[in-house]
């Protein structure tokens, strides 16, 4: 199909919460040197033996709320929220007037796991939209996304509809997980967790292994960015829905096809034209398989020279906001020019046949990157980034 080219949608400030740490830099730096091992879980090993996760460092503003909106996801989403409006150099105008968009699998859940009798008060669980919203004086849209695991690049796709359609000319967009008891019980009821490691691709995997933190960034339309740096644009997106299980994902991947070929004809790329695929793959048996499937239906012969960076290996399957951290890592990698080097599996699976580097980084040798997200229920979304090695923009 022929798509209408999207307008500019540029990405001018990035925020990111962690188990590699906290900010930008610390993100890039783990991406680009760190092997993170995950952890048992403090508080939750008890109700399910043996899981682990990739969590954020521990610290007193994670702890405690000092003020800030009650709930460990949205202090997470805060604290990425702010780095991402001070990276772009915001106004406080352009802060009044600006959307905010958010995707999130669990929400606020992890607040329940602690609750012994009756709340003193009620609180939705997926208010994150609202709470980083009031925080930041922001009284434009605020729109929180609840739709699994792919719900922040849904959030992405959102929030580039209201620049390209002028309902906004700033966006604060991304996505925020917290740990919480009953998504990890599930996973572990479902056989889904894997006891060591999450790792993609690899012959041995048993499942994934979840993580938690918020990846936030400031999309404006052209105009609103003009004389600002940026990382680049968002280019296309497109969603589809297979509806084929409740989790298990279709294995002719027809939909998942669909998605990535609708975001690249919106983009105006076609599949020579990516440097760079971010897949889903969150180490779950079926899904790792299925989307080489896709893949390799999407860029045929192609997909031997298109590196692949597994980003779950480093920071787990971070649910709702993993879309969101795929994007950020996409803005770095243009930015920086490189694809870093993936954490070696320990045995590459030959049903999956997709090139991972690990000896050391890639040049990024062509601008697009293809970001994909599938979660339960078959919603499936991906998103074409393109690079513009933040440059100052003139506005013309």
């Amino acid at each position: 199909m022929t798509a209408t080219p999207t307008p500019e949608v540029l990405v001018t400030g990035l925020g990111t919460v962690s188990c590699l740490g906290t900010g930008v830099d610390a993100y890039w730096h783990g991406l680009t040197s760190a092997v993170p091992r995950p952890a048992p879980v403090a508080g939750l090993t008890e109700r399910v033996p043996g899981v682990l996760a990739y969590q954020v460092p521990d610290g007193p503003r994670w702890s405690a709320p000092a003020g800030e909106p009650d709930g460990r996801a949205a202090r997470f989403a805060l604290h990425a929220a702010r780095q991402a409006v001070a990276d772009a150099g915001l106004t406080d105008d352009e802060i009044a007037d600006m959307a905010v968009v958010i995707g999130t699998a669990a929400g606020e859940s992890g607040a329940r796991d602690t609750l012994t009798g009756p709340a003193d008060h009620w609180t939705p669980v997926f208010r994150l939209a609202s709470a980083v919203g009031g925080e930041l004086g922001a009284f434009g849209t605020n729109i929180t996304i609840g739709n699994a695991c792919a719900a922040s690049g849904y959030a992405l796709s959102v929030a580039m509809d209201l620049v390209a359609r002028g309902e906004a000319e700033t966006v604060l967009v991304g996505g925020a997980e917290a740990l919480a008891w009953a998504p990890l019980a599930s996973f572990s009821r479902l056989g889904a967790n894997d006891p060591e490691r999450c790792r993609p691709f690899d012959a041995d995997r048993r499942g994934t292994v979840f993580g938690e933190g918020a990846a936030m960034l400031v999309v404006q339309s052209a105009r609103a960015a003009a004389g600002r740096a940026s990382y680049g644009r968002l280019r296309g997106t497109a969603w589809s829905c297979d509806a084929h299980h409740l989790t298990a994902p279709d294995p002719e991947g027809g939909q998942l096809v669909r998605a990535a070929r609708e975001a690249l004809a919106q983009a105006a790329a076609g599949p020579a034209a990516v440097g760079c695929v971010v897949p889903h793959g969150t180490g779950t048996a079926h899904n790792d398989v299925v989307e080489t499937r896709v893949l390799r239906e999407v860029f045929g012969a192609d997909l031997d020279r298109v590196p692949l960076f597994s980003l779950k290996a480093f920071i787990g399957h971070t649910a709702g906001a993993a879309a969101a951290f795929a994007v950020a890592a996409a803005a770095l990698m243009t930015r920086h020019g490189i694809v870093p080097a993936n954490i070696a599996p320990d045995r590459q699976d030959p049903d999956c046949p997709v090139w991972l580097p690990t000896a050391a980084p890639v040049p990024l040798e062509r601008p697009q990157v293809l970001v994909n997200a599938y979660a339960f229920g078959g919603s499936n979304v991906s998103l074409v980034f393109g690079g513009e090695n933040r440059e100052q923009r003139d506005g013309s």
